[in-house]
């Protein structure tokens, strides 16, 4: 997404968008290691998994990717036989993620307060963003973080052809690939509108989605109040938190998040980033 785009268009591919969004979020997370067996972090969707309480992360297994040497799609895409995400580490676990920079105004703030607390999170890039933020790209990757595929222009990828969709995420890859020397791993829909020809592609490009579980609503510019007050309601183990630190002003984010991580750490939280998918 540009950069000073209005927000309000945002708002109206939501409103459409977010049927296929909530279906796709309920399947971030299949995972969190720690004591005791793993559980997923959202409820079971389906009546597939509604019958079968004990293979409830069974439905979460698809899509899933195999790996092939750089700008090569896999020749077969492998069945996964364990959960695509699992949140390393013992207790109570979050993941923070940040979509459609990187930003020269808003990107190394953020970074800033991550690295004072030692923190790591995942950055989902725009392609058109990363030209004139590849140095911000290699200080997330020299710094442990996350980068993510979330498409060129950031479109609704729900109106665009499958040849579309591939040239959003496949010259997305390129530039994380071409600024900080790997490709990206995983990859989220804008505006979480997900559809069989995404994820379809997403895999072949071996890439897992990930959605979130705890959306900001940062994008609105509500208020440094409003979200931290999101985050502290609604942080829980295994939670993924939707941010941004682009596609607006952002400094009620940076702000917030100068207010409301040193409050999740003081609180047991471990803010870390998933494992990195295996076939």
């Amino acid at each position: 997404m540009k950069k000073d785009q209005l927000p309000t268009r945002r708002a109206a591919l939501i409103a459409g968008a977010g049927a296929v969004g909530a279906a796709a979020t309920a399947g971030v997370l299949a995972a969190v290691t720690g004591e005791g067996p793993a559980r997923p972090a959202a409820p079971a969707a389906g009546a597939q998994a509604a019958r079968r309480p004990s293979e409830a992360s069974a439905y979460r297994l698809q899509p899933l990717t195999g790996f092939a040497p750089p700008r090569a799609a896999p020749r077969r895409v492998l069945v996964r036989r364990e959960p695509l995400l699992r949140v390393p580490g013992r207790g109570r676990n979050l993941v923070l993620t940040f979509d459609d920079g990187p930003d020269p105004r808003y990107t190394p703030a953020v970074l800033d307060v991550l690295a004072e607390y030692g923190v790591r999170a995942m950055f989902f890039v725009c392609g058109e963003m990363v030209a004139d933020g590849r140095d911000l790209l290699v200080r997330m990757a020299d710094e442990g973080h996350v980068v993510g595929n979330h498409t060129w222009s950031h479109p609704l990828l729900t109106r665009l052809t499958r040849r579309q969709i591939r040239s959003q995420m496949a010259r997305t890859s390129d530039a994380v690939e071409d600024a900080c020397g790997e490709r990206p791993a995983w990859f989220r829909a804008p505006y979480g509108a997900w559809n069989r020809a995404a994820l379809q592609i997403g895999a072949a490009l071996g890439m897992e989605p990930l959605g979130w579980t705890l959306d900001t609503l940062d994008w609105t510019t509500p208020g440094v109040r409003s979200i931290v007050r999101r985050v502290e309601r609604g942080a829980a183990p295994g939670v993924v938190v939707l941010c941004h630190d682009a596609g607006g002003d952002r400094s009620q984010t940076v702000r917030a998040l100068r207010r409301c991580l040193p409050e999740l750490l003081d609180s047991g939280y471990h803010v870390t980033v998933p494992r990195r998918p295996r076939s």
